[in-house]
C-alpha cells in the first residue's frame, strides 16, 4: 500500500448549509505556492514533464522532455476513516471522491455532504493526496456498505473494485432500470464516442489517459473528465452531477467512455441510473452480464459508424 500523506488538522474550514457543498482548502501563501509550483515546473493540469530517449531508424537520439500522464494516489475518507485508496490523475478530486462514495452507496445525495477537503498543510509533503468528506449536520454516512475487505485497499488505475468480496455484491445494487426509458438513436452515440476525444485534452499530449462524458437526452454534455484510471474518469462524471443535483432525481441518457467497458463501469452507470454505455472498445463478459441484470443498454466498438449491442437493443431506434 503506498504511503500515502495521513490526515491532519485542517486550518480555515467555514461551516455552511446542508446543500451547499464546497471544497475546503487551508490558505496557500505566497512562499508555499512558489514551492510547489518549482516542484511541479512542467506539470500542467494531470500532465507531467520526464527526460526520455527516443530511438529512430535503429539509433538511440539524444534525450528529451516529454509529456507523460500524472499518477499519484488518492486517499479517501469519510467521517475520517479510510475507505479506499486509488491511483489517480490529479485534479477533480471532489467529483472523484463523492463519485466513488455515491456508486458505493455511502452516500445517496449531496445533502449527505457537508464538506470535502483535502488533509493537511499545503507545505507538508504528499499534500493534497488524501480527501476527507465529512457529512452533513445530522447525517451519519453509510461506510458499512463497504465490506471489511474493501476499505483501505488500493484501487490501482487498472482495477476499479479490487478488495470486493465477491461480484456478487456488484449485481446486488443494481436495481435494473426500465428498459422503456432511454431511447436513443444510434447517431447520438456514434456523434457522443466521436466528440469525446476533443474533450480529453491530456490524451493528445500524452496518449495515455482515459476519458468519460455523460449527456442527456437532447445530447448537451452534462459533465466530461479524463483520468489514468478510466473507472476514476466515470467517478468524476458522476460525483459532477451529484454536485449540480441531477442525479439522483433527473436522467442522464448516456455514459461514454474510451477503451473497454469492464463491469465497474457498468456499476457505476446503474448506480447514476444511466441506461446506456458507450464505449470505443469491446465489452467484457461480466460487464454484458451486469448490464443486462440492470436493464443497461452497452454499446461497445463503437467507432466508424459501427457499433456492438452486448445489451438490451430495443432501445436503440
Amino acid at each position: 500500500m503506498p504511503d500515502v500523506q495521513r490526515a491532519q488538522s485542517v486550518r480555515g474550514v467555514r461551516e455552511r448549509g446542508r446543500g451547499h457543498l464546497q471544497l475546503v482548502r487551508p490558505a496557500v501563501q505566497g512562499r508555499d505556492r512558489r514551492r510547489r509550483q518549482t516542484e511541479a515546473e512542467g506539470t500542467v493540469k494531470g500532465v507531467a514533464r520526464r527526460e526520455v530517449r527516443r530511438v529512430a531508424a535503429g539509433v538511440l537520439q539524444a534525450p528529451a522532455e516529454d509529456d507523460v500522464v500524472a499518477e499519484e494516489p488518492l486517499e479517501i475518507r469519510a467521517q475520517g476513516e479510510t475507505l479506499a485508496i486509488t491511483m489517480r490523475t490529479p485534479g477533480a478530486d471532489r467529483e472523484l471522491a463523492l463519485g466513488f462514495l455515491f456508486a458505493e452507496g455511502v452516500i445517496s445525495s449531496r445533502d449527505d455532504v457537508g464538506r470535502v477537503a483535502h488533509c493537511g498543510r499545503p507545505d507538508q509533503e504528499g499534500y493534497g493526496n488524501t480527501i476527507d468528506v465529512v457529512p452533513g449536520p445530522g447525517v451519519s454516512l453509510d461506510i458499512d456498505r463497504l465490506s471489511a475487505t474493501r476499505r483501505g485497499t488500493l484501487t490501482t488505475s487498472a482495477c476499479g473494485v479490487c478488495g470486493r468480496r465477491s461480484v456478487d455484491d456488484v449485481i446486488a445494487r443494481c436495481a435494473p432500470l426500465p428498459v422503456a426509458r432511454g431511447a436513443i438513436a444510434p447517431a447520438a452515440i456514434l456523434t457522443a464516442v466521436e466528440e469525446l476525444r476533443s474533450r480529453q485534452p491530456n490524451f493528445a499530449r500524452t496518449g495515455g489517459i482515459h476519458g468519460a462524458a455523460i449527456r442527456d437526452a437532447h445530447g448537451n454534455v452534462l459533465a466530461a473528465f479524463e483520468d489514468i484510471g478510466r473507472h476514476n474518469a466515470v467517478d468524476k462524471v458522476v460525483g459532477a452531477l451529484l454536485l449540480s443535483g441531477r442525479i439522483p432525481g433527473s436522467d442522464p441518457a448516456l455514459l461514454v467512455v474510451s477503451g473497454r467497458a469492464s463491469y465497474e463501469v457498468v456499476q457505476k452507470a446503474s448506480a447514476a441510473g444511466v441506461p446506456v454505455i458507450g464505449s470505443v472498445s469491446a465489452a467484457s463478459s461480466l460487464a454484458v452480464d451486469l448490464a443486462r441484470a440492470a436493464g443497461i443498454t452497452l454499446c461497445g466498438f463503437v467507432r466508424n459508424g459501427k457499433m456492438t449491442v452486448y445489451s438490451h437493443p430495443e432501445r436503440i431506434r
